[in-house]
């Protein structure tokens, strides 16, 4: 188990805070159904873990959700195996989902979510 005080370090407080504020329309279209736990579970936005800041995460379910656009490909690849790496050693599950999966098959980013939830 991860140790709480790696989680929202103070110093990454001015970049989570500009992540909210600059939110991706992918970002919007899942966090509609992340917030106020309609599936169930608290989700935060824009949460940092250690140096890395998630998109989404679920503490009770110790649930991470990513939305990659296209700048995680090949220039980032490595960057997000890292990523999921240090978090898979904590204990915590990474999801990811491609812009494109979120506007085009919201439903199922959302069932994908729920399955992962149970």
């Amino acid at each position: 188990m991860y140790m709480r005080k790696i989680h929202n370090l103070k110093k990454l407080k001015p970049l989570r805070k500009s992540l909210r504020k600059n939110t991706t329309e992918e970002e919007s279209l899942l966090w509609r159904y992340l917030n106020d736990k309609q599936l169930g579970y608290k989700f935060r936005r824009q949460h940092s873990i250690g140096r890395y800041i998630v998109d989404f995460y679920c503490p009770s379910k110790e649930l991470i959700v990513e939305i990659d656009g296209s700048q995680h490909l090949e220039d980032n690849a490595q960057y997000d195996q890292e990523r999921t790496k240090y978090f898979n050693k904590l204990g915590l599950k990474v999801l990811r989902f491609w812009n494109s999966e979120v506007r085009d098959n919201l439903a199922g980013v959302v069932e994908e979510i729920k399955n992962k939830l149970l």
